[in-house]
């Protein structure tokens, strides 16, 4: 074989892969279109919509009855507000703590994987499947739905994805920063609390605000817990208004009133995750 039909071997190859590469690219930027037409139109319907039916009632009065003049969502905001927050609250120093034992101490051990394991199927569970634990464990048992049986569905959402994000930004740390800390007589635990912990603080908060942004939106856990309340309540032990179920409700209903609303607090609900998922890629950003 001489060079000309190797070099004509290899030109033919080079041609092939040229092509291929340029089908691939073609297929992916398509793909892409697709993704963000969509999400364009998306966005373009919540803006217009929401938007138009923002008003100082909205943020001041709870959520009226049908075909009212005036009314709001101050109850639905604020009942999300606050189980949103305690949930936040109640999950993250447990999704903290079991990420640091996995990154830390149970990688090789029969635990480990086992808590790995239940972990990976909260991540990919359904939230409606959360929900209706809590439904029988807590509503069932006590007879009424409360807004403390929503903050346990939302935490128990939390967890799985706090857990995985401050594993996985532990393991990334350098071992040689754990090494040079032990070779200076320093605990393991403060070694985890002082330095690694630290290294991967930005981290854990990006994982934190996707939490919050998750279980921002949740609406199937809400309805099997917290129900709905049509007036202005901070009661946790009573059945408390949330904006997500709120905007479900009116979405369906035939009073033009409740759509209204229903556009407003998407706009609401879309903007308030929105912002933190910037946040949190700006976070997650800065760390890298």
């Amino acid at each position: 074989m001489n060079i000309g039909t190797l070099d004509a071997g290899r030109m033919a190859k080079h041609n092939r892969r040229k092509r291929t590469n340029a089908i691939a690219l073609a297929l992916s930027l398509a793909a892409m279109s697709f993704g963000l037409f969509w999400l364009a139109w998306i966005l373009f319907e919540t803006i217009r919509l929401g938007f138009g039916g923002l008003a100082l009632s909205v943020f001041t009065q709870s959520t009226p009855p049908p075909q009212a003049e005036t009314g709001g969502l101050a109850n639905a905001i604020v009942g999300s507000g606050i189980m949103v927050a305690m949930a936040t609250a109640i999950g993250t120093p447990v999704g903290v703590m079991a990420g640091v034992y996995l990154a830390e101490y149970g990688q090789r051990t029969v635990l480990g994987r086992l808590t790995q394991f239940i972990n990976d199927i909260l991540l990919s569970a359904p939230s409606i499947v959360i929900g209706l634990f809590i439904y029988s464990v807590i509503v069932a048992r006590f007879r009424t739905f409360s807004g403390w049986a929503g903050v346990l569905a939302l935490s128990l959402i939390v967890i799985p994805v706090v857990i995985r994000t401050t594993e996985n930004m532990l393991i990334l740390i350098p071992n040689s920063l754990r090494e040079a800390a032990y070779a200076l007589g320093t605990p393991k635990w403060k070694v985890i609390l002082s330095i690694t912990l630290k290294a991967a603080r930005a981290g854990v908060i990006t994982g934190v605000m996707l939490a919050l942004a998750r279980i921002a939106g949740e609406t199937a856990p809400l309805l099997f817990t917290a129900l709905s309340n049509q007036f202005f309540s901070t009661n946790l032990g009573e059945p408390m208004a949330s904006l997500p179920v709120t905007i479900f409700k009116f979405a369906m209903s035939p009073y033009e009133n409740w759509r209204d609303l229903a556009w407003a607090g998407v706009f609401i609900i879309t903007l308030g995750v929105l912002a933190l998922n910037i946040l949190a890629r700006v976070l997650f950003r800065n760390k890298h």
